[in-house]
């Protein structure tokens, strides 16, 4: 049985197994925590949940001075909590949100949408994300 049989691939002249780089690519699309410097989310705990298919995902999502997040989309809601600092927030279709420290947030299942630090201090999240499981937590949008 040859290399194509069994998946695997010839990279820099040596023979990867196909299985290995798609564990790779899925580890760093999942586990990434930001979507620019701008941006950091630690994930702090990753669940099932009662529906199939779904699974909740929380996180620490800090959004530096004038950084914003970039626009992009998630496979599920996103519910969040502002602790600290200042920010504004761009679903599409919608007006620009400006929220303050103790106020929340609710980013509907696949809406393009854009956070953005409009303080001075960084912007602190508490996120839930309430995602189909096995999808990357957040994906670019145009």
């Amino acid at each position: 049985m040859g290399p194509k049989e069994i998946g695997i691939l010839k990279i820099n002249g040596k023979w990867t197994p196909v299985a290995i780089l798609f564990a790779a690519a899925t580890f760093l699309t999942q586990n990434s925590t930001a979507q620019n410097p701008g941006i950091q989310r630690t994930i702090v705990e990753r669940k099932d949940v009662s529906a199939p298919g779904k699974e909740a995902v929380i996180a620490r999502v800090e959004i530096a001075p004038g950084a914003s997040a970039g626009r992009h989309t998630h496979f599920g809601e996103e519910i969040s909590y502002v602790m600290e600092g200042e920010m504004e927030v761009l679903i599409e279709g919608q007006p620009p949100r400006r929220l303050k420290a103790g106020e929340g947030f609710v980013i509907p299942n696949g809406a393009k949408h854009d956070a953005r630090n409009v303080g001075t201090v960084p912007v602190k999240l508490a996120a839930v994300y309430y995602v189909e499981k096995g999808k990357p937590l957040a994906t670019p949008a145009p």
